[in-house]
């Protein structure tokens, strides 16, 4: 999260926006501002705080899936599931 986004004006001024505070966006971010923003656990889990995302009223959701290992496609398997999706082949 810190890098890059915590070094961007526009990501700060949205952010602050938001609620969140100088101390909240001081050095890597606040536990409050991380878990408001990144989904962890796992894909039930993940898919329950995207879900509130979307029932809090936002029209879509960006995700950046962060794997295990160099290929996100496992992690994105699981989760499609989760979310009510499926895979194409």
């Amino acid at each position: 999260m810190a890098n890059p986004y915590l070094s961007l004006s526009n990501y700060l001024a949205n952010l602050r926006r938001l609620g969140f505070t100088d101390a909240d966006l001081a050095d890597d971010g606040s536990d409050a501002l991380i878990d408001a923003l990144v989904a962890q656990g796992d894909a039930a889990t993940a898919a329950a705080q995207l879900r509130e995302h979307l029932d809090a009223g936002a029209d879509h959701v960006a995700l950046h899936i962060v794997p295990d290992s160099d290929d996100p496609l496992p992690a994105l398997a699981e989760l499609a599931p989760a979310l009510g999706l499926t895979a194409r082949g």
